[in-house]
């Protein structure tokens, strides 16, 4: 699990700098196994969306340099995309850009009522807690480390994508 970190972190910060050169946020890095293959996905933003020749454009500026420094090794798939939608909120820096927005939680185990998912409001987050407002309008506040995930959340595309 160290490792998968590592290299995501490590090529995290190759590729900051090679996103902002381009006018792109860097949004996350994941380096995932998925059966018996790797995947390093590069997530990248910005302002009026990402489009296909963005990604193309940061897939050419980190390709050469992942490389040359070696930093993965074994063989991987390199993937570039948007984050989407429903986009995961991980670090510190996803929560102050999102908040005021409205979010679905899923928890590791089930909340204090029983839940296992919840959807609100992002109204605050520090350290390692989140604050919500859920739609009875009653304040929830948890730690960030008893949710499998947290996304952004959009009516209208989670609805299309439970009819699939």
């Amino acid at each position: 699990m160290a490792a998968k970190k590592n290299t995501a972190e490590a090529v995290r910060q190759l590729a900051q700098p090679l996103a902002n050169q381009l006018g792109l946020t860097l949004w996350d890095v994941r380096f995932l196994k998925e059966g018996a293959d790797w995947y390093l996905r590069i997530y990248i933003d910005k302002n009026g969306g990402v489009s296909i020749d963005d990604c193309v454009d940061m897939t050419h500026a980190v390709s050469e340099p992942l490389d040359a420094q070696n930093l993965v090794q074994g063989p991987y798939t390199l993937e570039v995309s948007s984050p989407g939608i429903n986009r995961q909120l991980s670090r510190p820096e996803h929560f102050a850009a999102m908040l005021s927005r409205q979010v679905r939680v899923r928890f590791i185990r089930p909340f204090e009522d029983g839940s296992r998912e919840v959807i609100g409001v992002l109204s605050h987050f520090e350290g390692n807690t989140v604050t919500l407002q859920n739609t009875t309008g009653e304040t929830m506040c948890f730690p960030l480390s008893d949710t499998a995930w947290v996304r952004l959340y959009d009516d209208e595309d989670w609805e299309g994508m439970k009819n699939e």
